[in-house]
């Protein structure tokens, strides 16, 4: 095990943000605790899909698994993951809409 602060943990909480799935994940996690059904129902994705998803979130250390009998309650890994989503939830960004267009083929930096 491997503990990281600093960058990685920006680089991994980036990584886990930039899918708006494992997003929804991250930001139903930060309020309460759920279960794998519960939130592939919740997010309207297959349980495939939520499985996938909360296993990357799980490799990349934002999220635990644990265990009640057959089930597996997933929570977020560090109750400062969901001060800092919160705190992400208060940005406002001023976007320029030529720029994303850029990023979308490939040439900008988002």
């Amino acid at each position: 095990m491997q503990t990281l602060t600093h960058a990685p943990v920006l680089a991994r909480l980036g990584h886990a943000l930039s899918d708006p799935t494992r997003a929804q994940i991250m930001l139903a996690l930060s309020q309460a605790p759920g279960y794998p059904a519960e939130l592939a129902e919740q997010l309207d994705v297959s349980r495939q899909s939520i499985s996938n998803h909360l296993q990357c979130l799980r490799g990349c250390g934002l999220v635990v698994a644990v265990p009640e009998g057959r089930r597996a309650r997933y929570e977020l890994a560090d109750a400062g993951l969901g001060q800092a989503l919160s705190g992400l939830l208060d940005v406002v960004l001023a976007v320029d809409p030529e720029h994303c267009e850029a990023a979308a083929a490939g040439t900008g930096c988002c």
